[in-house]
């Protein structure tokens, strides 16, 4: 089950990405680049919070 805190945490990481996607202007690659690497590492964080990896 997932607690406070990591929930509290992807809430805090989904804003900040929203507020970087509607408030300051870049090119969309770049931003496409931007909300992969921070998804790629939330899910990467987030199994790990799991255990189900271990790097």
């Amino acid at each position: 089950m997932l607690s406070f805190n990591t929930i509290i945490s992807l809430i805090v990481i989904g804003f900040l990405l929203w507020l970087v996607n509607t408030y300051l202007p870049m090119d969309r690659k770049i931003k496409k680049i931007l909300n992969f690497v921070v998804v790629l590492f939330t899910i990467i964080w987030l199994l790990k919070l799991f255990g189900i990896i271990s790097i």
